[in-house]
């Protein structure tokens, strides 16, 4: 196997412009990923300061919805993708600005900032919609040629009782109802592994915490955000890990890395 690795992280930063002023792009510095995709960034690329819109060493690709200060993500490149797409090519899921897709040679990458579905029941039914849709997404990318996929980003499910720290408790909330826990299955046995899961068995892993009641203090959390990639990727991965000591956003990072 080659020594040399790409690593990739995920974050939901809950609003980038907070997260650049608290040190994001020295935090990006020091972790120097390879490829870092970044969800729930909440701006525009107007709204943005230079060095943050393309930051220094890195090709960076904006998508936001239509409505400001709501939703968005970005994906920072050290290497320039073949091809960029951005939504699914669904209108009634493309306004929201919640996905970007990187092909690479060896590799298609999507960045998603799944919905969450705890507003009330029409949120709910396009959660479901959204998910099921990008199940779809992923039959025309293998049809296309496309059969190595990575999908990263918040989910905004827990999949497994382990995954949160009050099952219990939350299992009739949004974020863990059978029916959302249910397509993650479906998306395993479409062909995908939980990268964090082939490494780590244990409870007690989380990416989300309350910040209403300091839950991150207590460890009382949710894993809510994933890499995923297909099987055919599986013998390339060399690590899974969540960096759960990142501050600077009610989520932390969670990341990759493959063997090239």
């Amino acid at each position: 196997m080659s020594k040399k690795s790409l690593k990739l992280v995920s974050w939901n930063v809950n609003g980038v412009r907070a997260a650049y002023k608290k040190g994001l792009l020295g935090w990006l510095k020091d972790e120097s990923p390879d490829i870092l995709c970044l969800q729930e960034t909440k701006a525009q690329l107007d709204q943005l300061p230079e060095e943050l819109a393309e930051p220094q060493g890195y090709h960076a690709v904006w998508h936001w919805g239509q409505r400001k200060g709501y939703s968005g993500v970005a994906t920072f490149h050290r290497k320039t993708p073949l091809d960029l797409r951005r939504g699914f090519d669904m209108p009634e899921f493309d306004g929201e600005g919640r996905v970007l897709a990187s092909v690479y040679e060896d590799f298609t990458l999507f960045n998603i900032y799944f919905p969450n579905g705890q507003k009330d029941e029409a949120r709910l039914k396009f959660k479901l919609d959204f998910y099921e849709a990008f199940l779809e997404v992923v039959a025309r990318c293998r049809r296309q040629g496309e059969d190595r996929i990575i999908v990263c980003g918040d989910v905004n499910t827990a999949h497994k009782e382990i995954d949160l720290a009050r099952p219990r408790e939350n299992s009739g909330v949004s974020g863990f109802l059978p029916v959302e826990r249910a397509w993650i299955d479906k998306l395993l046995a479409a062909g995908f592994v939980d990268t964090f899961r082939e490494f780590e068995a244990g409870p007690g892993h989380y990416s989300w915490w309350d910040t209403l009641t300091r839950a991150r203090e207590r460890n009382v959390g949710w894993r809510l955000d994933y890499f995923f990639v297909t099987e055919n990727l599986k013998p390339r991965l060399r690590r899974a890990f969540i960096l759960d000591g990142v501050m600077g956003s009610d989520h932390c990072p969670v990341g990759i890395e493959l063997a090239v």
